[in-house]
């Protein structure tokens, strides 16, 4: 399994995961142009795409996901509140096929396992998810205002994740922002914080080969804090740390 981050942050959000049998992406928030190019740069061929999983209906998560799903007659995947939104909102009347999943019910898809949990944001009904191919799993864990038991046994024994690492809670207090921006962002159905991120991936880190940090801030959260707090999870280090970024394609981690 071959995983890069395309894109990370409050303009747009898309995971690139290459199998044996083809690929897919987990979110496809920037334009569907902007997707091929950085699929492209990323090394991949964008003819191998087999689906896109949706982790809820935010536009910096779906914006290319109905153009993307058309151009290569792949199915958007998501929850039933996720997709409700996604068809009832889609500005295009050509017809897109959907694939509608459940929390806790695995399905398979281009070669992938793949197991979707509840997450807690302020959406329909938001997810992440697990993949698994030939004994090797990715958990995908981002917008989530916390850590939930549920999340927490979902990215148990994975060999690598994506992990929200949104804000730095001090930058988040001190910043710009006005105050209901603020409080929402640090709710519950808000999104993860460093601290809270290097908690997780302590507690789930026994088996972690490779963690992608995901969803800076550009306000609230510099790579630098992100990664030194996610460091600190970890006694003896972790073989790859990667921090994505809004504008550029990151480095691709073999897993």
């Amino acid at each position: 399994m071959k995983v890069t981050i395309l894109a990370s942050g409050s303009k747009g959000n898309a995971i690139y995961i290459e199998g044996e049998e083809g690929s897919l992406l987990v979110d496809a928030g920037l334009s569907a142009r902007e997707i091929r190019k950085r699929i492209g740069e990323a090394g991949g061929d964008e003819r191998d795409l087999q689906g896109i999983l949706v982790t809820h209906e935010h536009t910096d998560h779906i914006r290319g996901a109905d153009v993307l799903g058309r151009k290569f007659e792949v199915p958007v995947v998501g929850t039933g509140g996720t997709l409700e939104t996604f068809l009832r909102t889609r500005k295009s009347t050509k017809p897109v096929t959907t694939r509608r999943v459940s929390a806790g019910d695995r399905f398979s898809i281009s070669g992938f396992s793949v197991l979707p949990f509840s997450t807690a944001h302020d959406a329909a009904e938001p997810c992440g998810y697990c993949l698994e191919t030939d004994g090797v799993r990715l958990g995908c864990c981002l917008d989530t205002g916390i850590i939930t038991p549920r999340i927490e046994r979902a990215l148990s024994g994975c060999d690598a994740v994506v992990l929200e690492s949104n804000h730095c809670p001090r930058m988040l207090e001190e910043g710009p922002y006005p105050a209901f921006l603020k409080a929402r962002i640090r709710s519950k159905l808000g999104h993860l914080s460093n601290n809270a991120a290097a908690t997780c991936l302590h507690d789930i880190g026994d088996d972690l080969s490779t963690v992608m940090l995901a969803h800076l801030s550009e306000v609230n959260n510099t790579p630098k804090k992100a990664e030194e707090t996610a460091q600190e999870a970890f006694y003896d280090g972790v073989e790859h740390l990667v921090v994505g970024d809004q504008h550029v394609v990151s480095e691709s981690v073999r897993i």
